[in-house]
């Protein structure tokens, strides 16, 4: 998966079509991350010691990385993620519109 915490991300299909955010987690084993503003389900929760009142909690679920593109922020632009051998097995990511090297953060 070429997508990695804390990079900035364009959803590109379902619902949240062209929302940006910033990924939360990534859960590379299911292929998916989670990206904070997008995809927002409702989830009712009863009282407990913790929560005294419950109510309804908002939580940023699981997306597919297949629906997000990167930002880079050399180009300012959704593209696509490549790897660039830089030194003794050592790969970088980068963008392949500019060939940038793309870091989160």
């Amino acid at each position: 998966m070429k997508l990695k915490k804390g990079d900035t991300v364009l959803v590109i299909a379902g619902k949240d079509k062209n929302k940006t955010g910033k990924v939360e987690k990534a859960l590379p084993k299911k292929e998916q991350i989670i990206v904070s503003g997008v995809n927002i389900a409702k989830k009712h929760s009863k009282a407990t010691k913790k929560e005294p009142h419950g109510g309804i909690i908002q939580l940023n679920m699981p997306l597919s990385a297949g629906k997000v593109m990167l930002i880079c922020p050399a180009c300012n632009k959704a593209v696509r993620v490549g790897y660039k051998k830089v030194s003794k097995g050592k790969k970088v990511r980068i963008c392949q519109k500019c060939k940038e090297s793309v870091e989160p953060r």
